[in-house]
Parts: C-alpha cells; sequence; structure tokens
C-alpha cells in the first residue's frame, strides 16, 4: 500500500513560484498514476494536474495549464508540482492522489478514480 505526504506549500506573492512535493512510501510507487487537485472551503475538490506513471503523459487544468508542471521521479518516489506565476486564486489545499494502474484520461479529473489521498498542504497566494 502506497502512502502519499505532500509538502512545499507557504504563503508567497502574485507572481512568484513554489514547488510542491508529494513523497510516497511502499515499492509499488512506480506502477502508480499520479494526480494533483485543490480544494478551497466551499467548494468540490478541483483537478489540476495528472501524469502517467511513466511520466510520459501529463494532463492539466485549462486554469494552470502554461503556469503548472507536473514531474514526477520513480526513483525518489516522489512526484512535484512546479507553480509559477502564481494568482491569488491559485489559494487552495493542494492534494496529491494516486491511482494503481494507468490513466484513463477522460476520468483524470474524477476524484472516484484515485484510490489514494494525501492529507494536504496549504498554498496562499497574496494579491
Amino acid at each position: 500500500q502506497v502512502q502519499l505526504v505532500e509538502s512545499g506549500g507557504g504563503l508567497v506573492q502574485a507572481g512568484d513560484s513554489l514547488r510542491l512535493s508529494c513523497a510516497a512510501s511502499g515499492r509499488t510507487f512506480s506502477s502508480y498514476s499520479m494526480g494533483w487537485f485543490r480544494q478551497v472551503p466551499g467548494k468540490q475538490r478541483e483537478f489540476v494536474a495528472a501524469i502517467s506513471w511513466s511520466g510520459d503523459s501529463r494532463y492539466y487544468a485549462d486554469s494552470v495549464k502554461g503556469r503548472f508542471t507536473i514531474s514526477r521521479d520513480n526513483a525518489k518516489n516522489t512526484v512535484f508540482l512546479q507553480m509559477n506565476s502564481l494568482k491569488p486564486e491559485d489559494t487552495a489545499v493542494y492534494y496529491c492522489a494516486a491511482r494503481d494502474g494507468g490513466l484513463r484520461n477522460y476520468r483524470i479529473g474524477r476524484l472516484d478514480e484515485y484510490d489514494l489521498w494525501g492529507q494536504g498542504t496549504q498554498v496562499t497566494v497574496s494579491s
């Protein structure tokens, strides 16, 4: 069983960058597809980005395309979310998610597509 722990959140100003990390325990990390979601109070958790187990396929929400980059290092059991040109509307708790198996691109934004979740890390962007 893989367990996920996010880190790297914080308080930044608009236009700044942050890199989130999601460290996974367990020896089968490389077989998991990974995603990042975010949630603000009172709203549904929303899809941000996803990456296939090999890293060859990557998907992004329109709201972050061109600003955020998802990547992974299977040797270090870690997935990253590089966030550039941050905006106040990016403020949220960011969650890492894992799917045991391949990505189905028509379902990547569904919460129930993922088997495991981390505890979240807060990102706050001030204007």
